[in-house]
């Protein structure tokens, strides 16, 4: 992968999911998951700074009415009677650790579903940025993961889901989804594995 022309697209690094009192931590049933996830994806970052690595984050901020979700059911039903990711509230919040990376980090707004293409500008930002590859990190691998991975895909990117960068509710499903579904159209790599290919192709 060449750094110049990748992106890694961050999905979902929002307190309602990764902070200690986050709404939505508890959908993942393993806990220390969640914190695995964050500390591997800002090992991720920081590793990647240095390169010309696009970074984007994609967070879903919902209207305190609710409207995009008048019909949810599942999980965006859950989102809408927790009170998750409401405009003005802290858990919608962007986790202050990006933060530190400053423009480093651009960030696309309008995500209101499990597609990050949808109802946003990412297509556009990484046309215009001359992207052709981008990596997917983030809540939850079976929903907004796998959407925005197949959006991608289908817009004519080559898509690499991140293994450890990404939580699904189980351990199971986590498992299932990278061995046995995202190889349909996605590469599955480490962040590791990821960071060490664009690190040799910007050296």
């Amino acid at each position: 992968m060449n750094p110049a022309t990748t992106a890694l697209i961050l999905v979902g690094y929002q307190n309602d999911y990764f902070a200690a009192n986050g709404i939505l931590r508890g959908v993942v049933e393993e806990p220390n998951r969640v914190d695995a996830v964050f500390a591997n994806t800002m090992a991720l970052i920081t590793g990647l700074i240095s390169t010309a690595t696009t970074i984007i984050a994609t967070p879903i901020v919902l209207e305190p009415n609710y409207r995009a979700l008048a019909n949810s059911v599942g999980i965006l039903g859950t989102i809408k009677e927790s009170g998750a990711f409401k405009a003005g509230s802290p858990g919608a919040d962007n986790l202050p650790e990006l933060a530190a990376f400053g423009e480093r980090i651009i960030y696309v707004k309008g995500k209101v579903g499990f597609n990050a293409f949808s109802n946003t500008d990412l297509e556009r930002v990484l046309q215009e940025g001359g992207i052709k590859n981008v990596l997917v990190a983030g809540m939850v691998t079976s929903l907004c993961i796998d959407s925005t991975g197949r959006a991608a895909y289908e817009r004519g990117f080559s898509v690499t889901i991140l293994s450890d960068c990404s939580s699904a509710r189980t351990r199971s499903e986590q498992d299932f989804f990278c061995e046995s579904v995202f190889p349909l159209y996605a590469g599955v790599l480490t962040s590791q594995e990821a960071m060490a290919q664009l690190r040799s192709m910007a050296v």
